[in-house]
């Protein structure tokens, strides 16, 4: 059997690249209790208001806050607006009407372009110390302030009701513009997307005579804002206001009791991790290996499947990292959990006699074992700080990077399988963290009708983050370069992009790609704003007019006024 690391299981060399799993978000301008506890009704944190505080060029942390983790993106705005409470927004953004200041958003800096740190920002608004997670009683649901991370917000609703949210699995991203792009992780398949469980959101907003005004937007069908609601379940950061708060409650939960508002996570999870090595792989065992990935997500999309309990993401790392990864996740309460994931790792073994085994150790040493690792069986919650929290590359806020991505609908065409296996092996590249993810989807995501979100990729089976990841700006032209030749390369057919197709269905809005809009890299007929929200672009620009008819809140591909 192998061998297990318990300290180092994901700080493996396979996993260096995974930087974008989960759902890195847009942050442009958004940007366990016992049953017999009685029901929790107070706040599930405390903290105290000391802000607004203005920081500076002056002020020793000013060069911490005007840099995003993606270090090619450093801004040199007037001033760092540090926000702890909702209340202190709505008289920053006036101010910044009054003087016309362009203005821009973080909640947890994820954001992949330059979307938040460019040269026309005057003032950042920085809502991370505004982190706030609480029941609210006037809506029934779960507040969650914009500033909030992840894994902060799972550790909070877990401790105090045993709930959760389905976010992602980048455990500092925050969640102004994960939830407003549709963020996804590991029980994506299993409980939908995040923005499925959000019932409300309040939003600081400018009217077209430059008045500011706090909007309360629900998902009820006679509230006369519930476009604002509707726009947020998918439509980006940065378009339509500041968001201060979310609240959550699922659509058919019932009573007031904030532990039956929300999904319970899995008690246990059997997590597996297993690798392929690069030198063992021929390029049709590669070829069949993610196609075997791709065919398996197609069978298995639908929300009644019994394998909506198993997620899976493979990482397809460049051949100078040693090995192919693969992370899986199964409910261990779900039926024969066991064999649900037993059965999940020999379909996508089929037709590959690559040595298959645990991972290398954190030195980088083939570990090669005859076969699969034994998953292990761990708490839910700490197997999710565990996965978010003990990656090196996830966490470094030194590297440099580009992504792009795509939703896939269908199996892996011979044609772009073999473009992977191309630019995955080419030898004028030689960088370990250059990666191509195929991550999951499906599932629960596909219950939901494509309009009743603006998040409008509800038949896709599974997804794709191209993460290239590098050191030095000197490096930088190399690197971009691969990834829009690989990248271009894979969708040749289509212009170079995974336009709506039988096969492909654009990209993810959580990460954005600037070449989308260049015709030079996008030579399909498809317009950017397409491939992130397909037919829901117009009522996206619906909401647009009403709540920010001045274009206040924009950036490179911030959804534009109707005829803009």
């Amino acid at each position: 059997m192998a061998q297990h690391d318990p300290a180092g299981l994901l700080r493996r060399r396979f996993l260096i690249g995974a930087a974008g799993v989960g759902g890195a978000s847009v942050l442009g301008l958004q940007g366990t209790a016992h049953a017999a506890a009685p029901a929790a009704t107070t706040t599930a944190t405390t903290t105290t208001t000391v802000g607004p505080v203005s920081v500076t060029s002056a002020d020793q942390q000013y060069p911490d806050l005007v840099r995003a983790l993606n270090a090619r993106y450093v801004a040199g705005p007037e001033s760092v607006k540090v926000i702890d409470s909702p209340s202190q927004v709505a008289p920053i953004i006036t101010e910044a009407v009054k003087a016309n200041k362009r203005v821009t958003i973080r909640s947890g800096g994820h954001c992949l372009e330059d979307f938040v740190y460019n040269s026309s920002t005057q003032v950042v608004l920085d809502l991370s110390n505004m982190n706030g997670v609480y029941y609210e009683p006037a809506k029934n649901a779960i507040c969650v302030e914009a500033g909030a991370t992840l894994l902060d917000v799972y550790s909070k609703l877990y401790a105090a009701w045993g709930i959760t949210i389905p976010g992602g699995i980048c455990y500092s991203v925050g969640m102004g513009g994960h939830v407003s792009g549709g963020g996804w992780g590991m029980l994506v398949r299993r409980n939908g997307l995040v923005v499925d469980h959000l019932y409300a959101v309040e939003v600081v907003t400018v009217a077209a005579d430059g008045s500011v005004k706090t909007v309360h937007a629900t998902r009820e069908a006679t509230d006369p804002h519930r476009e604002l609601w509707w726009a947020h379940t998918g439509g980006g950061g940065g378009n339509f206001g500041v968001v201060t708060r979310y609240y959550f409650r699922s659509p058919g939960a019932t009573g007031t009791d904030p532990r039956g508002l929300l999904p319970k996570p899995p008690a246990e999870v059997l997590f597996s991790a297993v690798s392929w090595s690069w030198s063992d792989l021929t390029r049709e065992e590669f070829v069949r290996l993610v196609q075997n990935y791709s065919s398996w997500h197609v069978a298995n999309i639908g929300p009644d499947s019994p394998n909506r309990f198993v997620t899976s993401f493979m990482l397809l790392n460049h051949k100078s990292n040693g090995q192919i990864g693969l992370i899986t996740q199964v409910d261990a309460a779900a039926p024969n959990a066991q064999q649900l994931l037993d059965n999940y790792l020999a379909y996508i073994n089929q037709g590959v006699n690559a040595v298959r085994g645990a991972l290398t150790s954190p030195m980088g040493e083939v570990a090669a074992m005859p076969q699969f690792a034994a998953a292990r069986r761990l708490p839910w919650l700490q197997a999710t700080r565990f996965a978010g929290t003990t990656n090196p590359q996830l966490n470094d806020p030194t590297l440099r990077a580009e992504y792009k991505s795509a939703y896939m609908k269908a199996s892996f065409p011979a044609a772009q399988a073999e473009s992977l296996y191309k630019h995955l092996t080419r030898t004028d590249i030689d960088n370990p963290k250059i990666n191509i993810q195929l991550t999951p989807y499906g599932g629960m995501t596909n219950a939901v009708a494509e309009g009743d979100t603006a998040v409008v990729h509800r038949g896709a089976a599974f997804k794709m983050l191209w993460s290239v990841l590098w050191n030095e700006a000197s490096e930088d032209a190399k690197y971009i370069a691969w990834t829009r030749e690989s990248y271009e390369e894979t969708y040749a057919d289509t212009g170079g992009v995974p336009v709506p197709n039988a096969v492909t269905d654009g990209c993810y809005v959580n990460y954005p790609d600037a070449d989308l809009s260049d015709p030079q890299r996008n030579r399909s007929t498809v317009p950017w704003h397409q491939l992130y929200y397909k037919g829901n672009y117009p009522r996206l620009q619906e909401a647009k007019k009403k709540y920010d008819p001045r274009d206040f809140f924009r950036h490179t591909q911030s959804v534009r006024l109707p005829g803009a």
